[in-house]
């Protein structure tokens, strides 16, 4: 046994044999406080036998008949993994037609003539010594008969009618069922009287077997194979009992009391059949262990009643049946501490605003001490929903914010003592690009400029990184970094990308991106720039078997000067057409040294590069075949990565013939499982760049290596990679999944995490299922929409945001690996309390009356709760929108409507309406209305309007509009002067003294002027512009006389022609009457 270990190392690698420690073993460890003791090790010496011999006669067969090939593989210890193989070990065929038992026999439905060989050779491998053994090769000779007769269907295996099976719970059930028949019949499986399980079924061997995963006891019962073809069909009734070692329900777990407390171990199992219950106490039968006066045995629980410190011991429960046992160890610990806190007195914790912050407050005590949280030195203790209390002592504030910080005290207390501890929290503002770069666009050897101003908190210190295209800025000189710009001189193509700043604090990280575009600048236009032309004159001098040399004359540059000349190759042997980059050199150079490879007929040509661009290919060199050699290089991306679970593909990317360095180009390929110290199994194959390797144990690591190697040898030792054979569905479900409401639309789940031996593959992550089951206020139930959310990595917890109020929820759990999901944990309910509600589906206000409103109202779209109360609150609005006092009304839930009275008449009224549970008031809705208006105060707002007549800026107004009428009428008066009298003169003399009639709207003059406000006429007795006449000896050519309208015109000799016939038009007033409003000519008329 190793010093200062329990673990007890058997060596026989310097002599003895493995079969001397065949046995079971048992550790126990032991100390003062009790002892605790393993479960059985089972040790076993692996065997491998040889093959018996036997003399194997050739099997002749006529054509269509069916035909067993038996194995028979030597007992192994563990069993071996069989296949068929021929003599060049390459694995035989399989269809629906021929295929491979479970036992390991060779199945044949009919026999064709292609079936005529004699080396039909199983091979039994045995995993554990890496050994494999063959049988001697079995010789199968196919006579052919002319016609072939067509058989129905006969099962080869199992025989009979009916078989039973027996299978233990979570593991594999696997059914078989090989017909013969012609044509080959095709195997379809039912259960009577049941339905396959969904995503444990899985169909293997072309249907001929039906594989059952992590099996329970519901998969018990009859299962059917039916074999048909064209002529009948044929079947076997499989009956499975599935049976089951112990598992447990619920494991002891370890106890710690204080002395006087009460106490139980609780040791539940189940199994088929059930198991039997049995104690220990420190590794004692109970029976005879020493009396405890606090301790009582009750089946599968221990009670403890007022413990005392010599009531500490470790206690083992032991469940077994006749498929198995299970063992596991409770240490109950009688102990009396006073609370410790194991968190650093005064610990500075830092986030970034509207971030979370997590504050520990690790503790230690018996009893268990009960947590408080407090912030600052007097502050009161900590409660609510924006703080979120974890069992470990740990405070999260979920969205720190800058009134967050401070000093924050944790107390731990129990019967004993108190104890506290102060931590400090710093929330610090986010770093922010308040300048960000920008694209740009600059000519070649320009200069450009990216400018990344930050903001951040003082006391954080920033770094500043450039990137080009992801990745570090070239080491160049040209490249100049300031303290919040990029500067870059002499701007060429290759600088062409996307700049990136990066700004990194110890707490966060913030970037932005602009891109670069170089374009060329523009030429000369004296100057006629192109590409250059194509070198000439190329040849090959001093030919060695590794290096070349190749010279050439450069062409024309076509004024822009040759930057590179870039050499490319031809293989005309591997292939032909087809020319790759070899080198380049600068463009004063005209000769250059070519390092070649094995096996290769070179041809060579040569490009001219300038400013402008690439030349046209020289013309080609002279060929160069070179030696053959051994592989300098072997295969690249060598991968192993199982497609099944009992394989492992070897995978990788073959050399090209130009790497193959010679011909008869193959691989090498070994493996061996990691961790087992094996040796190395090998094969070589050609032609191909993947390799399966059968019958591997499920997800076992193994080390892979793949060398090349040719007619001349062997490529150098390659390096080993580490694979993985194929991943199977995780066998367990989460267990001990437990939710936390956190609050009413926030739970975190917890879970145990699976073993990693029964994850059988890479652990990806943890799905949660879960979905509402129904709304506790409403009782219906609904839709059933499941939501997933995965956990990636071996998270064993997990928030579930956005979950309804007052509903009830079911989750469950399975873990996830690379080929699935695992089985779901059984489902867990949990329950969200009440929450606030949702608005009122709708408000309606109807029946306005001079002091009465009616409203109506719909309940809430999602209650979210229990309904104790409507709040109504409303307040008058006057006209320029001023809000009168608030008045509150509490209504009952049950009530839709209500009657307003005692309400102002012709007033308008704001009304805010929501919904109440018992956690608070909901979101409210507005709706406004107006009482009906009487119509006496009606009246006696229109008398309140403005006088427009009397207002400055409408006086100053017609006044400047009178001095241009003036102005108009002399002009008119010398004009009538000048061209005699108007042969209109008549309808002067027919026109109505204007001193004792006023001008009408019929012959050119206003009425009684009305504004549009208050509809007032205007004064009498005013001056001439304000009595709206003018009388005939104030101008007795006023053009008045002749007519209205603005259309009105003069012939040449300054008469007046045309019919002045303006008219009046009505606009509605804002009052309840309307207005007429006078034309502009009109308005200067009677001002005149």
């Amino acid at each position: 046994m190793k010093p200062n270990s329990g673990t007890l190392v058997i060596n026989i690698m310097n002599g003895g044999k493995a079969e001397a420690y065949e046995g079971v073993y048992q550790c126990t460890a032991r100390n003062e406080r009790g002892a605790a003791i393993s479960n059985n090790i089972v040790i076993r010496p692996s065997r491998s036998p040889l093959w018996t011999k036997e003399r194997l006669e050739p099997n002749q067969v006529r054509e269509g008949d069916s035909l067993v090939l038996h194995c028979r593989p030597p007992v192994g210890l563990p069993p071996p993994i069989i296949f068929w193989m021929d003599n060049a070990f390459q694995r035989l065929p399989q269809s629906e037609r021929v295929s491979q038992g479970l036992n390991g026999d060779l199945y044949f439905s009919n026999v064709q003539p292609e079936d005529t060989r004699e080396d039909y050779i199983c091979y039994a491998r045995f995993n554990h010594t890496q050994t494999i053994q063959q049988k001697q090769p079995i010789s199968v000779k196919v006579f052919s008969t002319k016609p072939v007769t067509e058989r129905q269907p006969v099962l080869l295996t199992p025989t009979g009618s009916t078989s039973t099976k027996v299978e233990l719970r979570g593991s594999v059930l696997l059914l078989e069922c090989i017909a013969a028949g012609l044509p080959t019949p095709a195997i379809h499986w039912i259960k009577e009287g049941g339905e396959l399980p969904d995503n444990r079924t899985f169909f293997e061997n072309f249907k001929k077997t039906l594989k059952i995963i992590d099996v329970s006891e519901a998969d018990s019962g009859n299962y059917k194979c039916i074999a048909r073809n064209i002529l009948g069909s044929a079947h076997h009734v499989i009956s499975v009992t599935v049976k089951a070692a112990p598992y447990w329900i619920t494991a002891p777990r370890n106890l710690v009391l204080s002395p006087g407390e009460d106490g139980t171990l609780i040791c539940r199992a189940n199994g088929n059949p059930k198991p039997n219950i049995s104690w220990l106490a420190n590794g004692v039968p109970i029976a005879i262990a020493p009396e405890d006066p606090s301790r009582k045995v009750d089946g599968d629980t221990i009670i403890f009643s007022h413990v005392q410190e010599r009531s500490s011991a470790v206690y083992q429960c032991n469940a077994s049946n006749e498929y198995g046992y299970l063992l596991a160890n409770a240490f109950v610990n009688v102990l009396a501490e006073p609370p410790r806190i194991l968190t650093p007195a005064n610990k500075l914790y830092q986030v970034i605003a509207d971030s979370p912050a997590l504050l520990d407050c690790a503790y230690f005590g018996s009893p268990k001490p009960e947590i408080e949280w407090f912030k600052g030195v007097k502050g009161s203790i900590l409660r609510g929903n924006e703080y979120i209390f974890h069992d470990n002592g740990t405070l999260e504030i979920p969205v720190a914010q800058k009134d967050s910080a401070g000093t924050y005290t944790c107390v731990a207390r129990n019967e004993l003592g108190k104890i506290q501890n102060e931590v400090q929290l710093e929330v610090k503002d986010p770093t922010m690009i308040i300048k960000q770069p920008e694209y740009k666009v600059i000519q070649r050897y320009g200069q450009v400029s990216f400018e990344c101003i930050i903001k951040y908190d003082s006391t954080l210190l920033p770094t500043v990184i450039w990137l080009k295209d992801n990745d570090e800025l070239p080491d160049d000189e040209r490249f100049l970094v300031g303290k919040d710009n990029l500067t870059i001189m002499n701007v060429t193509d290759k600088d062409d990308g996307t700049y990136t700043c990066i700004v990194n604090t110890t707490l966060d990280s913030v970037s932005a991106s602009a891109v670069l575009t170089v374009v060329a600048a523009p030429p000369t236009p004296a100057i006629i720039y192109a590409r250059p032309n194509p070198p000439f004159d190329l040849e090959l001098t001093g030919q060695l078997e590794r290096s070349v040399e190749l010279s050439w004359v450069p062409g024309d540059d076509n004024n822009s000067p040759i930057t590179t000349f870039v050499i490319e190759y031809e293989d005309g042997l591997h292939e032909p057409g087809v020319w790759h980059y070899q080198t380049e050199v600068p463009g004063t150079q005209t000769t250059v040294q070519l390092k070649l490879s094995p096996y290769v007929n070179y041809s060579f040509r040569v490009i001219a590069v300038n400013e402008i661009g690439r030349s046209q290919p020289s013309e080609p060199s002279e060929q160069y075949l070179t030696k053959s050699a051994k592989p300098d290089e072997n295969p690249s991306n060598v991968q192993g990565i199982g497609s099944e679970p009992d394989n492992l593909v070897i995978t990788w990317e073959s050399l090209t013939g130009f790497q193959s360095n010679g011909p008869g180009l193959q691989y090498k390929v070994s493996w061996r499982q990691k961790d087992v110290d094996d040796e190395w199994t090998s094969v070589i194959v050609a032609n191909v760049s993947k390799y399966i390797v059968s019958g591997t144990p499920t997800f076992a690591p193994y080390e892979v290596k793949v060398q090349a190697l040719n007619d001349l040898g062997y490529a150098p030792e390659p390096s080993e990679v580490i694979g993985h054979s194929g991943e199977d569905l995780p066998m367990v479900a989460p267990g001990n999944v437990q939710v936390h409401v956190v609050n009413s639309t926030l739970a975190k789940v917890h879970w145990d995490p699976v073993p990693l031996k029964t994850v059988r593959g890479h652990l990806q992550g943890y799905k949660v299922y879960y979905w509402k089951v129904q709304s506790l206020s409403r009782r219906s139930r609904r839709h059933v929409e499941k939501k997933i959310l995965t956990f990636r990595g071996n998270k064993t917890f997990g928030m579930l945001p956005g979950l309804e109020p007052y509903s009830s929820y079911k989750l469950n759990v399975r873990v996830v690996n690379g080929k699935g999901e695992g089985p779901a944990s059984p489902d867990k309910v949990f329950k969200t309390p009440e929450g606030v509600p949702s608005s009122p589906s709708f408000l309606k206000i109807t029946n306005p009356t001079l002091d009465s409103l009616t409203l109506e109202w719909g309940s809430p779209t999602h209650p979210n709760g229990v309904l104790t109360s409507y709040i109504l609150k409303f307040q008058p609005i006057n006209n320029t929108h001023e809000l009168g006092p608030l008045v509150e009304i509490r209504i009952p839930a049950n009530e839709s409507t209500l009657i307003l009275k005692n309400l102002n008449y012709s007033t308008r009224y704001k009304f805010y309406f929501n919904a109440q549970t018992s956690v608070g008031s909901g979101s409210q809705i507005t709706e406004e209305a107006v009482t009906i208006m009487d119509e006496g105060a009606g009246k006696a707002m229109a008398s309140r309007q403005v006088d427009i007549a009397t207002q400055g800026w409408f006086i100053g107004l017609m006044c400047a509009v009178a001095l241009l009428i003036l102005i108009l009428l002399i002009v008119c008066f010398i004009r009538r002067n000048k061209g005699g009298k108007y042969p209109v003169k008549e309808k002067e003399d027919a026109h109505a003294d204007p001193e004792i009639q006023p001008m009408k709207e019929d012959d050119g003059t206003f009425g009684e002027y009305s504004d549009a406000e208050d509809h007032k006429p205007l004064k009498k007795g005013s001056r001439t512009p304000s009595d709206r006449t003018v009388k005939k000896e104030d101008s007795d050519d006023s053009l008045v006389d002749y007519g209205e309208g603005v259309n009105g015109q003069f012939n040449e000799d300054g008469s007046f022609i045309g019919q002045y016939s303006g008219k009046k038009e009505k606009e509605p007033a804002e009052g309840n009457e309307s207005s007429e409003a006078p034309s502009p000519v009109n308005a200067m008329n009677s001002f005149v």
